[in-house]
């Protein structure tokens, strides 16, 4: 389908009034449609909102990937409609530990993507780059509250990115290292929460 058929479809079908040009922006990725332009663009296509979203990322793209309306996935978290959407909307998740849990229940996310929808990656890359820095025994209970594992599977991952930082930055500090600038020590710091990840076995 050409651009001007899927607009002609979104209008024809669903009322709504779409330039050709936004279409071809949706394409490549320099617009995002609403909700209501997903779904009726799913429809016109023959596909689920799902289908057109590559890797759902944000809490909107998890809800409209599993097809829950605002209002239901709140009432199944257990906050009110106008809550959720608020933070929906601002990409920042405020709920207590039961309801985060229902979130990730309801959304079917594990403990990265639960972060990452959450809007909970910069905060926890910053525990973990002081907890590689300091002293990482400080850093076992934030981290424990940002991230749904067990004590025994975080303990040990927080103990490894300490030595591993504090090995790059041991033979950065050697008398004599040919080229030691620190930089191994901060590009290790900025991909932390890989690190951290794939320490946790996720």
């Amino acid at each position: 389908m050409a651009p001007e058929h899927v607009a002609y479809g979104l209008r024809a079908q669903y009322g709504l009034l779409v330039h050709p040009d936004t279409v071809v922006a949706w394409e490549r990725g320099r617009a995002i449609p609403d909700e209501q332009e997903l779904t009726a663009l799913a429809g016109v296509l023959w596909c689920s909102p799902v289908d057109l979203i590559a890797a759902p990322a944000t809490l909107r793209e998890h809800r409209v990937a599993r097809g829950l309306a605002a209002e239901d996935l709140a009432r199944l978290v257990g906050v009110s409609a106008s809550a959720y959407q608020r933070m929906e909307d601002e990409g920042r998740w405020r709920g207590t530990e039961r309801q985060t849990a229902a979130l990730a229940e309801a959304l079917g996310l594990g403990p990265r993507a639960l972060i990452t929808a959450t809007g909970g990656d910069e905060p926890l890359a910053e525990l973990l780059r002081n907890a590689a820095a300091t002293r990482w025994q400080a850093y076992v209970k934030p981290v424990l509250k940002m991230v749904p594992l067990p004590k025994r599977t975080v303990e040990p991952a927080l103990q490894r990115l300490h030595a591993d930082y504090h090995a790059r930055m041991a033979a950065v500090s050697s008398w004599g290292a040919p080229g030691a600038t620190g930089d191994e020590g901060r590009a290790y710091l900025d991909g932390i929460t890989d690190s951290f990840w794939a320490a946790v076995g996720l």
